[in-house]
């Protein structure tokens, strides 16, 4: 088994920074992704950032220059620098692994960016 955990989120204004993190632990022996999901109230889940073993990245089109994804291999760790922020950025945030072909989630972490 495989547990997720976040860490990070909160409130913040417009123009605003947080730093999201999460931590994998169990039984891993090959985390082939990581990465971070949103949902906004009404809205469908949406891809945020991933990134591979290897480190290569894929960022969605509304965070592309104000979102980093970063991960430390050795501790199972994902972050998640967020600049910029937006309003439209409210959402629930949740981490996301990808561990020898099976999904694994957080339990997701309130992020509220007020104008």
């Amino acid at each position: 088994q495989v547990q997720v955990v976040e860490s990070g989120g909160g409130s913040v204004q417009a123009g605003g920074s947080l730093e999201l993190s999460c931590a994998a632990s169990g039984s891993i022996f090959s985390i082939n992704a990581m990465g971070w999901y949103r949902q906004a109230p009404g809205n469908q889940r949406e891809r945020v950032a991933i990134i591979t073993i290897g480190g290569s990245t894929n960022y969605a089109d509304s965070v592309k220059g104000r979102f980093t994804i970063s991960r430390d291999n050795a501790k199972n760790t994902v972050y998640l620098q967020m600049n910029s922020l937006k309003p439209e950025d409210t959402a629930v945030y949740y981490c996301w692994t990808l561990v020898a072909g099976r999904h694994y989630w957080g339990q997701g972490t309130q992020v509220t960016v007020s104008s």
